[in-house]
Parts: structure tokens; sequence; C-alpha cells
């Protein structure tokens, strides 16, 4: 057995928030109906963080989020170097490499695609957890490189290992382009793991654009699903700041799968409302 390990002492802080939610569900168009209990939540998630200088100038930070019950929701450990970038852990509930750019369209609460049930198709994002590295030092260009070890996203405490043997690793990069004043232009490509040695070979590619109180956005995306049909993904956003403290803003998707008579098509509109320190959100999804 070879155990490898790495520890610094240091304190942390405590942080949490108030918010409250009410969501409903409606049935599929088919006609199936949507059961729910009460349409009110709680959010009980708080987040622990700390930070310390190294002798030579590096920084370290830690971030250790809860959700409800006190279980584990998410653990951040970040090395920074400086110009030289950062390399970031993530166990669980993360995003590395091309997990980063995923989803980029402008939107004044959530994406498209929250609430809907299920797991939406076309979607590039990978495993929750691994490996990832950052690079700022050019201007207007930030790259980001990404790599998870065999791992289904669940968490693993000092020690242990995540029992996903059967995963393979996956690995990706995004690069983003921000040295257009108000633009972003994005592209990611690279593979995923699944269980079985399922792989995965995932695109994307996009941009959003700022022009005044409008922001808008184009992305599609391209997932080649070893032994399965590939999946195309198309989808645009529009947001409009109304004024510094109202936005609103509309969003659609569709993706196809080869073979199949069948797309995906998502939509959504969103509002969202920002007084010092509490905001109101809504959002509607289907």
């Amino acid at each position: 057995s070879l155990v490898a390990t790495s520890a610094f002492a240091g304190a942390l802080s405590v942080s949490g928030g108030a918010k409250i939610s009410h969501t409903t569900k409606g049935g599929n168009e088919d006609g199936a109906a949507s059961s729910q209990g009460s349409p009110f939540g709680l959010q009980k998630s708080i987040s622990f963080t700390g930070s310390g200088e190294l002798d030579n100038g590096h920084s370290v930070s830690l971030s250790h989020y809860m959700s409800a019950a006190g279980s584990q929701s998410s653990s951040i450990l970040t090395y920074d170097m400086g110009d030289a970038g950062s390399l970031t852990y993530h166990d669980t509930s993360a995003a590395p490499g091309i997990a980063k750019i995923d989803d980029l369209m402008p939107t004044a609460d959530e994406e498209i695609w929250n609430g809907v049930g299920g797991s939406p198709v076309g979607r590039v994002n990978g495993p929750g957890t691994g490996f990832n590295y950052t690079n700022t030092s050019m201007d207007g260009v930030r790259v980001d490189v990404g790599y998870s070890p065999k791992s289904s996203g669940s968490s693993s405490d000092d020690g242990g290992t995540t029992g996903a043997g059967g995963f393979k690793s996956a690995t990706s990069v995004a690069i983003q382009y921000t040295g257009m004043e108000g633009a972003n232009i994005f592209v990611g490509t690279g593979t995923k793991g699944a269980s079985g040695g399922v792989e995965t070979d995932v695109d994307t590619y996009g941009f959003t654009y700022t022009m005044g109180a409008f922001t808008i956005g184009a992305q599609r995306s391209e997932t080649d699903v070893s032994g399965t049909a590939d999946q195309e993904k198309d989808a645009f956003g529009i947001a409009f700041a109304i004024n510094d403290n109202l936005s609103v803003s509309y969003g659609a998707s569709e993706t196809s799968e080869v073979g199949s008579t069948l797309d995906q098509e998502l939509s959504g509109i969103s509002v969202g409302y920002s007084m010092g320190g509490i905001s109101i959100k809504a959002h509607a999804n289907e």
C-alpha cells in the first residue's frame, strides 16, 4: 500500500444564507401527471472556508460545502501559483475542464434544464470529482484543463477511494477568449468515462455578447457515446437588464440523436430582482 499525503493546519470560517423556495411541477405533454408534496423548501447548506499563504508566495485555499442533514456536498482544495496558474482538486459537485463551459447561455436565474426532471441529453459536463488546472496569464484568455481519475463523482474521505474502479478516466480542456469588449468566445473538447468502460467524446463551442443592457448567446454541443447514438445540441439565450436591480431572460435548446425520431426541446424564462442583500428570483422551464 502506497499512501502519499500533504497537509497544513489553519482556521476555517463558517457562512450560510437564508433561502426559501416555492416549486411546482406540471405534467408531461403526453398527459402524465406529476405528483409532489409541499411546494416550499428551505436551503440547509453551510460552507467552511479558509486560506493561507506559503513561504514561496503561493497560497492554498480550502472550502467544504455541507448540504441538508449534515452530509458532505462538495470540497475544493486550490493551490494558487500566481502567474503560473492554479491547481484545484474538486471532491464531488464540481466542474473540471469542459464542464466549466457546459452551458454559458445568459440567464436571470437558472438554466433552462433546471427542474425539468431527469438528465437533459446533449450536455458535455463530466464527473464532478477530479483535478482542474486554470491559467489566465495570457490577456483575455482563460484555459481550464480537467482530469477525473476513474471517478463517478462520489465523495471520498482522507485515505479512502471512490470504489468506482470500473469507470474510465476523463480528460478535457476548455478555452475562453474575452479579449473583445463585451464578448466571450469559448470552445472545449475531451472525453468522459462511465461504468463498464464506456467512453464519450464531447465537444462544445459558442459565444456570448453583451451590448448595453442586452446579452445574447449561442452554443452547440456534440457527444459521441461509445456503442450508442451520437447527440447534437443547439442552444441560445437572451437576457435584458431592465435596470441595475431587475433582469429577465429567455432561452431554448434542441437536442437530436442519430436514429431517433424524437428530439428533446427545452425552453424557459427567468426573472431576477436584487435589493441589497436580498434577491427574489423565479424561472419557468418546460
